[in-house]
């Protein structure tokens, strides 16, 4: 995960407020934040699956509600902002179509946020949810239960990890 330690990057503030803001980067989300939080931050388990979700579902909202006006915004500013949607947009649709015929669109976009995997996150998530046309109350619904079942995957792989060494 971007050989980047996350811990010390936020060491000057409080351990909650670190958990939340590392929630939120892309990539990072709480498959960074939990693990952070409970081995270098040592906050209590519940502490840590709370403010990881709470900063794992902040940039939701603005993605939910704003991404399709920015990613029009930055193509006409720019090719290589539109080379860059093209392929985001693309790469979303090929990884997400076979799910939502399989599954439907709400179940596949639960699923696909809840594997705690790079990319799988509530960022691209939320990039699903626009390309396939989701309603923002379904999408954000659909996205948190994706992102508690995977802060529960990662919460018990964390502790179960830390239980071995």
């Amino acid at each position: 995960m971007l050989d980047i330690n996350w811990a010390a990057t936020f060491q000057n503030m409080p351990p909650e407020l670190a958990t939340l803001l590392i929630g939120m980067i892309p990539i990072a989300e709480l498959r960074g934040a939990i693990p952070v939080a409970l081995v270098s931050f040592d906050l209590p388990v519940w502490s840590a699956y709370l403010w990881a979700v709470v900063g794992n579902m902040i940039p939701v909202v603005f993605l939910l509600l704003y991404l399709e006006s920015i990613a029009q915004w930055l193509s006409k500013r720019g090719r290589i902002f539109q080379k860059f949607f093209d392929w985001l947009f693309a790469r979303t649709r090929r990884k997400f179509s076979s799910g939502v015929q399989k599954y439907g669109l709400f179940l596949a976009l639960t699923i696909f946020v809840a594997i705690p995997l790079p990319v799988t996150g509530a960022w691209t998530g939320a990039a699903a949810a626009f390309l396939f046309g989701m309603p923002f109350r379904r999408a954000f619904l659909a996205i948190l239960l994706g992102v508690l079942i995977a802060g529960v995957i990662v919460t018990l792989t964390t502790i179960g990890i830390q239980s071995v060494t």
